[in-house]
C-alpha cells in the first residue's frame, strides 16, 4: 500500500509539472496542444482530469477550446495507444482530428469516448470560461470574462492577469478588470482587497455598491472589513459610484425634459399659429392630435396588407398624409364653424369644445373605444448606451430632431414667404392689413389649416411613443395652452422656449414631487408667472398689443 502510495504521488508531482511547464514557457510555436496535457484524459484517475482541464483551461491555443469542447460533448476519444482525438460521433469509421497535430485522422479500432461525470462537466465548464478569453473572437471573450465574473476560484488570477496584458477591446477589458477585482477581494493580502475595491469603484457601476457597502457595515464594534484602508478604500468607492448615478440621473432628466418638451413642441406650435392669429381657444386641438395618430395607425395597415416589404418607411408615408387630413379637418371647422365666432371667446370654446367630443365619439364607433398599436419601424427601434447606465432611445432621438425641423419648416414658412407675411400682418394689425388688400379670410382658413396641419405631424410622433386611443389628445390639450400663454401669444421663439422649459422642469419635478404634483406645481408657477408678465416671455408686436 505504501508503495502504490508513494508511485500515485510521484506520478501526479510529475504531471503537474509536465502541466506548468508550459504555462511557464508562454504560447507554443506550434498550434496543437502538449501530449502530456492530454494523457490523463486518456486515464481513469479523476483528480489527474481535473488537474489537466484546468491547465488545458489556461492555455491561449484555440486547440486546447476545441478539445475541452469535445470533452464536455461526448465527442472526445481515448485511442488503445493512449492518445486523444476529437470525434464528431460514433466510432465506427469516422474521421477524427488530432489536437496534438492539428491534422486529421481516421478513429482506430477500439477507441472508446472519454467518460466524464458531473464533477468533471463543472471543471469543464470553468476552464472552458479561461480558455475563451483568448479566443479571436471579441465576443466570445466578453461572454467568458462576464462568466468568470461569477467565479470564485482565486487560482484563476494568474489567467486574468495573462488575458489583461493582451486584451485589446475596451469593452472586454472592463469585463475582465471586473472579474480580478472580485477574485481579489477575497484575497487574504489587504493590499490585493484594496486593489480590488478602487477597480470596483473606477467601474461605476451600481451593482457593486451592496458589495463595497457590505464592507463597511460594523456589528459589536466588529468590521466586516478589518483593514481600516481597505474600508476607506470602499467609502471613496461608494462615492464615486453615488456621484455616477446622479450624473446618470441628471442626464436622464435632461434627455425626458428634452423629449416631453419636443411633442409638447410639436403639440402646442400649431395652437400658438391659430390662438396667436385669430384669437381662438379651440379645445378640439388635442382631437387634431389623435386624428393625426389615427391616419399613422390606418398608414401602418395599409402597409402591412400591401406593401410589407416596405414596413419600415410607413411613418415617412404618414407625415404627409396625416398633415393633409388634419389640415383638411381644420379648414373644414374654420368655414363651418369658428368664422362665425370670431370675438366670442366664450361661445368659440364652447363650440369647440362640442367638435372635440364628436370627433372623439367618430373614431370609437370607426376604430373602437380600445387602444391601437402602432409600432416603430426597425430604424426607430432600440437605442444606445451612455455614461454606463443611460439607454437614449431611437425613436425618441428622432422625434426630437424631427420637432425642430418642423419648427424650422414653419419659420421659413412664417418669415420666406407671401402667406407668412400675411400671416404676420393680420396678428399685428388685422384691420389695417384688411385695408391694404390682404384676404383675411382666406389667410385666416389657411393659418387654421396650417396649425391643424402640424397638429397632424404630433400625432405621427406621438404614435410613436405610445398606443393610440380615442383620448390621445386630451392630454395635451392643457399643456399646449401653458405653452403658449407662456411663450408668448403668436411667437415662434417663445413657444420653443417655453416647451422645451416645461418638459424639462416637468422631468426634474416628477422624481421628487410626482407626476401630478409636479404638474400642479407648473401650473401654479405659470399662474404666477402670468401675474406679474401676462405678455408671457416675449411679447407680442405691433398694433394688436394696445
Amino acid at each position: 500500500m505504501l508503495i502504490a502510495a508513494i508511485t500515485r504521488f510521484l506520478r501526479r508531482f510529475l504531471l503537474a509539472w509536465l502541466l506548468a511547464v508550459p504555462l511557464l514557457a508562454g504560447p507554443a510555436a506550434a498550434a496543437g496542444v502538449d501530449p502530456a496535457l492530454l494523457a490523463p484524459l486518456a486515464g481513469d484517475d479523476t483528480d489527474a482530469k481535473l488537474q489537466a482541464i484546468a491547465a488545458l483551461g489556461q492555455l491561449p491555443e484555440p486547440a486546447a477550446a476545441a478539445v475541452l469542447q469535445a470533452l464536455g460533448n461526448d465527442q472526445l476519444y481515448a485511442t488503445a495507444d493512449g492518445r486523444v482525438l476529437i470525434g464528431a460521433g460514433a466510432t465506427g469509421g469516422k474521421q477524427a482530428t488530432d489536437p496534438v497535430t492539428g491534422a486529421s485522422a481516421e478513429l482506430p479500432a477500439g477507441s472508446g469516448t472519454v467518460t466524464i461525470n458531473n464533477r468533471l462537466r463543472r471543471a469543464i465548464e470553468a476552464a472552458l470560461a479561461g480558455s475563451r478569453l483568448f479566443s479571436d473572437n471579441p465576443d466570445e471573450r466578453l461572454a467568458a470574462a462576464r462568466r468568470l465574473q461569477q467565479t470564485g476560484d482565486p487560482a484563476r488570477l494568474p489567467m486574468l492577469e495573462k488575458a489583461l496584458a493582451s486584451e485589446k477591446n475596451e469593452a472586454v477589458r472592463d469585463a475582465l478588470l471586473i472579474a480580478q477585482a472580485n477574485l481579489e477581494l477575497k484575497s487574504a493580502d489587504p493590499a490585493k482587497r484594496r486593489h480590488a475595491v478602487e477597480l470596483l469603484g473606477a467601474t461605476r457601476n451600481a451593482a457593486f455598491r451592496p458589495t463595497l457597502a457590505a464592507l463597511t457595515q460594523e456589528q459589536g464594534g466588529v468590521y466586516a472589513e478589518p483593514d481600516a484602508g481597505v474600508r476607506d478604500a470602499a467609502v471613496n468607492a461608494l462615492k464615486q459610484i453615488d456621484r455616477h448615478l446622479a450624473t446618470i440621473e441628471w442626464a436622464g432628466n435632461l434627455f425626458y425634459g428634452i423629449s416631453l418638451g419636443s411633442v409638447l413642441l410639436l403639440a402646442a406650435l400649431g395652437l400658438a399659429i391659430t390662438f396667436g392669429l385669430m384669437g381662438v381657444i379651440n379645445m378640439a386641438h388635442g382631437e387634431l392630435l389623435m386624428i393625426g395618430a389615427y391616419v399613422t395607425y390606418v398608414v401602418q395597415t395599409l402597409f402591412r396588407a400591401w406593401l410589407p416589404g416596405w414596413l419600415d418607411w410607413y411613418v415617412v408615408a404618414a407625415l404627409p398624409l396625416a398633415f393633409a387630413v388634419t389640415a383638411l379637418v381644420g379648414m373644414a371647422l374654420e368655414r363651418t364653424v369658428i368664422r362665425w365666432l370670431y370675438g366670442r371667446p366664450l361661445e368659440t370654446l364652447l363650440a369647440t369644445w362640442g367638435i372635440s367630443l364628436m370627433l372623439m365619439q367618430g373614431v370609437r364607433t370607426l376604430f373602437g373605444a380600445q387602444n391601437v398599436e402602432v409600432g416603430n419601424p426597425s430604424w426607430m427601434s432600440g437605442g444606445f448606451t451612455v455614461l454606463g447606465g443611460l439607454v437614449l432611445t431611437y425613436n425618441r432621438l428622432v422625434i426630437i430632431g424631427f420637432a425642430f425641423f418642423v419648427v424650422f419648416l414653419v419659420w421659413v414658412l412664417l418669415n420666406h414667404t407671401r402667406l407668412g407675411l400675411f400671416v404676420r400682418a393680420i396678428t399685428q394689425n388685422r384691420r389695417m392689413a384688411d385695408c391694404v388688400g390682404v384676404p383675411t379670410g382666406r389667410v385666416d382658413m389657411l393659418a387654421f389649416g396650417l396649425g391643424s396641419g402640424i397638429a397632424g405631424l404630433a400625432g405621427v410622433a406621438l404614435s410613436q411613443l405610445g398606443n393610440v386611443g380615442p383620448d390621445l389628445g386630451r392630454g395635451y390639450i392643457v399643456d399646449s395652452f401653458m405653452v403658449v400663454v407662456l411663450g408668448g401669444v403668436g411667437q415662434l421663439a417663445g413657444t420653443v422656449i417655453a416647451a422645451m422649459g416645461l418638459g424639462g422642469v416637468n422631468k426634474f419635478l416628477e422624481p421628487y414631487a410626482g407626476a401630478v404634483m409636479a404638474k400642479i406645481t407648473i401650473l401654479v408657477l405659470i399662474v404666477l408667472f402670468v401675474q406679474k408678465r401676462p405678455q408671457g416671455l416675449f411679447a407680442p408686436r405691433g398694433r394688436s398689443v394696445e
